[in-house]
């Protein structure tokens, strides 16, 4: 008998992509449900070439579940992840709510696979910011290496991190432009066909936005507690996948030949860095990805022991669904995860 798994928030951009990723990996998979709010009871969503129909999270039976992957947001997750978790699942949860509390791993497994050792405390795992993930995967290589001192990150991030009624948004202000209609915004701060907004989620004291806390956050937890990060989050019009200039200050002297060497040979990381026109990865070429690309490494003629490179992957996969899944591999690859009797 294999692992039976809930993914709750099914019908969300992340729920569908997680669904895709579940029945691409080489997990034993007895059983998947489809889990979504009331409005959703009944609607199908795809497992491979099966159909799901969705129950209702208000009285499925997560007592017959080994794994929950949550992708329904922090509200839900904060009220039902300590429930799920009674009722004998782990939950691996894709949301802000629980990544910094000190008793749940922030988990990325090409980073810090030996964390998930610590989902005992609380039976929860956290999966970290799209934009974090990304971000470490390149970075942990070379900080094992050359030990980082400070990032200078600035994003470009896009419409889909901030949910399905984002995209909408920006497909109907890009239509829109055409036919000359009335462009108000509604999710967005400010129009986001045709432009860039320097803003993403609230902003905090101190005049950092949360999404810029949550980069340096995440990676002191993740990474290294001593590694600074002083980071720019933009979102940009594009559908999917996010993009990160990065400004790397290490202790120790790393040239940008070592650095792609190194990056070549590390996993989750693609290297596309020719000096020429289009020798780079940009995010629509990400779109369906696994990898997270690198390219455009070199050194910072400004600063000693300082590189810059451009990382991009799909937000949608390695940057939400694929690294949850992965974490579910983690589990039952270290053990830690068991099987439940029939």
């Amino acid at each position: 008998m294999g692992y039976s798994f809930a993914i709750v928030g099914a019908t969300g951009n992340v729920g569908t992509e997680m669904l895709t990723i579940l029945a691409e990996s080489d997990l034993d998979i007895s059983e998947v449900h489809a889990v979504a709010s009331r409005k959703s009871v009944g609607r199908e969503v795809s497992f491979g070439d099966k159909t799901l129909k969705c129950k209702d999270l208000e009285t499925f039976d997560f007592s017959k579940v080994d794994v929950a992957l949550m992708s329904a947001g922090g509200d839900v997750s904060k009220k039902w992840s300590p429930i799920i978790v009674k009722a004998g699942a782990i939950v691996i949860d894709n949301s802000s709510a629980w990544r910094m509390d000190p008793d749940v791993p922030l988990v990325v497994p090409e980073v810090n696979a030996e964390a998930v050792d610590g989902v005992t405390k609380k039976g929860i795992i956290a999966n970290p910011n799209c934009s974090t993930i990304q971000m470490v995967v390149a970075l942990k290589p070379l900080h094992d290496r050359a030990t980082i001192k400070r990032v200078v990150v600035s994003t470009y991030q896009s419409v889909s991190g901030g949910g399905r009624k984002n995209m909408d948004e920006l497909w109907l202000q890009t239509k829109g432009i055409y036919s000359n209609d009335e462009l108000k915004p509604h999710n967005f701060t400010k129009q986001i066909a045709f432009n860039v907004i320097p803003h993403i989620d609230v902003f905090m004291d101190g005049g950092d936005t949360k999404e810029e806390w949550k980069m340096k956050a995440e990676t002191m937890k993740i990474l290294d507690s001593k590694v600074k990060v002083t980071a720019t989050c933009v979102r940009v019009p594009t559908f999917v996948g996010h993009a990160e200039s990065l400004n790397i200050e290490f202790a120790e002297e790393l040239s940008a030949d070592e650095a792609r060497s190194i990056l070549r040979e590390s996993p989750g990381l693609m290297v596309v860095d020719k000096q020429e026109d289009g020798g780079y990865v940009t995010p629509i070429e990400c779109v369906g990805e696994f990898a997270t690309f690198v390219s455009r490494i070199r050194e910072d003629s400004t600063q000693d022991n300082t590189l810059n490179m451009w990382v991009v992957s799909d937000n949608l996969r390695k940057g939400a669904a694929l690294n949850t899944v992965q974490i579910a591999e983690v589990l039952v690859n270290r053990g830690v995860l068991k099987k439940k009797a029939a």
